[in-house]
């Protein structure tokens, strides 16, 4: 059977063989105990629906298997035959070009160079799932094929409800992930509904198909790096010699010694899991890896002598480096983590002093003794970090849930007000003044050709644009254009992609729009190929997440999710070829709501009207919020954008002087 055909098949009629499990793979944990014997058999039945009656007997036996062993039903034996990763859109059967690009994405979270657990579907975070189980894959894949551009596939949270009838202008997929009653978002109830086989966790660009390897937050890190080192400066200096210390090589965090490669650094990144080291070193994502702190403490030094740019994993506990680091008096100019905190019991963090495979043992088993274990690592973790940082390290939190989670364990991190953290947000410090308020964000495109030369042409367009736009830019967003400058410059040299051909950049909307534009004529000329729209949840408008992209707000809002809904909802009607709206972020379930887009170029006219309106949109929606809540910056870029469209009307703050409030 051809590929084409194994796609348009779905679920087949005759069921393939058991497939053993694949010890090589880097696996999911097994998920804790947390079913009574009645829901295990709900379980059962949920799952079971997706296949004719005369398989139940033997599926039903099997799938009480996997939810024994593993915690939840994956449906292994419904993994496809043929090598999964982003082919070019000419080979994806379809009526649709518009779906192809959709199964291009798709295909392209679950590549195994992408993916953290790719027969499990989730892409990163530990648990960023693209679908629940197999079944779901195939079914999505087999309506992707059939779908025409009078139809829109509606998906809850990894389940293909089917095809709607609606109009070309309508989004192709509209997607919802982990969308619970509010007083069912606590962790346990991810564990419990998710092992039923009804939500699941979707990340931020997981579960709405627009992850592009960890190259989609190696540009936001090396913002972030790169800032940070401003910060730091005494003299206007740049970061060489400079120590960056942080932890975590998975989905997202894998980008941190490439970011800080590119800043210019010396990084030391831990990691627990052997396989992940293994992959980002194999990958060229860091450079060497040390098993060993004397080793690490020896290496460390050298580089700091030598004023290296060089990125060492350290194969263990963070712990273990701010500990020692501490002892032998090595000075850690910034420090960080990006561990999956928002998933602390489930394998996004593990217990210092405990093997991998112990912990994994205790994780399923007996999860209130890794409970403890966790709490008590984050208790050290932060009582290290403080020992740094009163020797004048910069801490600041990736948005992790870091401070969340060790202020939840009894850590010493909060301010004396007992309100705030000790250490800031890198939204709050960096990310939200310097790029936010103004509109910067993660604007991302994928070459649907998948063709080197096709990417090679969009990066030479975006700077040629950066550069034409950089000569007028006003003095408040100089810094931000030259920046971008820089990276779209070098983003071929630090060879970023992994799996599909695509760049990320942070632009604004005049950015994104001139780009998209200059994109769509390049498609229409014939110069490239079809082109995809994305961007990372992790943007100006797309996000309410207190403690991460809108921990800069002040005026008392920063816990309402009015911005993410309204900005999918005026997506969805301004042009998107897809949207979705997600529940847990990066930050975890209950905490956050994010929402994203799709957007296929194909040259047309219909493409070019779509993209001006919604990325207009898609942008200022944001801003508009931010200049409401007071934000200096965002009144300044929302005030601009008002005198660019004039069909833009926003209601702008009026300033209050303290000295009247008493």
């Amino acid at each position: 059977m051809t590929f084409k055909e194994q796609i348009q098949e779905g679920i087949p009629s005759v069921l393939p063989q058991p497939k053993p499990y694949d010890p090589t793979i880097n696996h999911a944990p097994k998920r804790k105990e947390i079913l009574s014997a009645e829901e295990k058999k709900l379980a059962l039945r949920n799952a079971l629906r997706y296949f004719e009656p005369q398989y139940h007997a033997e599926l039903a036996k099997e799938f009480a298997d996997e939810l024994e062993k593993y915690g939840r039903i994956y449906m292994y034996r419904l993994r496809p035959d043929y090598e999964m990763y982003a082919r070019p859109i000419s080979e994806y059967p379809g009526k649709s070009e518009q779906a192809k690009a959709i199964m291009l994405m798709i295909q392209n979270n679950l590549d195994y160079a992408v993916a953290q657990h790719p027969h499990e579907l989730i892409t990163y975070g530990g648990n960023g799932a693209v679908f629940q189980n197999w079944a779901q894959y195939r079914l999505v894949m087999k309506y992707l094929s059939e779908m025409t551009e009078e139809q829109t596939l509606v998906m809850y949270s990894g389940h293909p409800m089917g095809l709607f009838p609606s109009h070309k202008d309508a989004p192709r997929v509209v997607v919802t992930n982990g969308m619970m009653i509010p007083n069912y978002s606590k962790p346990d109830d991810w564990e419990k509904f998710n092992a039923l086989g009804v939500t699941q966790y979707g990340q931020m660009t997981a579960g709405s198909y627009m992850y592009i390897g960890p190259q989609g937050i190696v540009h936001g890190t090396t913002i972030t790096v790169m800032n940070g080192g401003r910060k730091i400066s005494k003299k206007g200096e740049g970061l060489e010699g400079k120590v960056f210390v942080t932890s975590g090589l998975g989905g997202m965090s894998g980008a941190q010694p490439k970011a800080g490669n590119i800043a210019g650094c010396i990084t030391v990144c831990a990691e627990v899991n052997p396989k992940a080291v293994h992959t980002r070193h194999s990958q060229g994502w860091v450079d060497e890896v040390v098993t060993d702190t004397d080793a690490l403490v020896k290496r460390v030094l050298e580089a700091k002598a030598n004023k290296e740019v060089v990125s060492i994993a350290y194969q263990g506990n963070i712990v273990d480096v701010w500990e020692k680091f501490d002892e032998e008096d090595i000075y850690i100019d910034l420090g960080s983590d990006q561990t999956s905190l928002h998933n602390p019991w489930a394998g996004g963090y593990y217990p210092a002093g405990i093997s991998f495979e112990e912990s994994n043992r205790l994780m399923a088993e007996e999860p209130e003794t890794f409970r403890e274990k966790v709490q008590e690592t984050l208790r050290r973790h932060a009582a290290a970090i403080n020992k740094h940082t009163a020797k004048g390290t910069y801490f600041f939190d990736y948005g992790n849930a870091f401070l969340l989670e060790a202020s939840r364990a009894g850590a010493d991190i909060m301010a004396e007000n007992g309100i705030d953290f000790k250490y800031p947000s890198y939204v709050q410090d960096i990310m939200g003044p310097m790029c936010f308020d103004y509109g910067f964000g993660p604007f991302r495109w994928v070459c649907a050709s998948g063709k080197p030369e096709d990417l090679a042409k969009t990066d030479a367009i975006a700077l040629n644009i950066l550069e034409e736009m950089s000569t007028t830019a006003p003095a408040e967003i100089k810094q931000q254009m030259q920046d971008n400058i820089k990276w779209i410059k070098g983003a071929q040299e630090n060879k970023l992609v992994v799996g599909s051909q695509a760049r990320i950049l942070y632009a604004d909307a005049e950015g994104r729009i001139k780009i998209a534009e200059a994109f769509n004529q390049a498609i229409a000329k014939g110069e490239i190929g079809y082109v995809v729209l994305g961007r990372d949840h992790h943007d100006v408008s797309g996000t309410d997440s207190p403690y991460r992209e809108t921990s800069n707000i002040y005026d008392g809002s920063r816990f309402t999710a009015d911005m993410a809904i309204h900005n999918v909802i005026g997506d969805s009607f301004r042009g998107a070829t897809w949207v979705s709206i997600h529940n847990g972020g990066g930050v975890g379930w209950g905490e956050v709501i994010n929402g994203g887009f799709g957007m296929v170029l194909d040259g047309s006219s219909d493409a070019s009207r779509r993209l001006e309106s919604m990325l207009f949109w898609d942008v200022n929606n944001g801003i508009a919020r931010r200049g409401w809540a007071r934000n200096e910056g965002a009144v300044f870029a929302i005030k601009r954008a008002m005198e660019v469209q004039p069909l833009l009307k926003v209601t702008i703050p009026n300033m209050v002087d303290d000295a009247l409030l008493g």
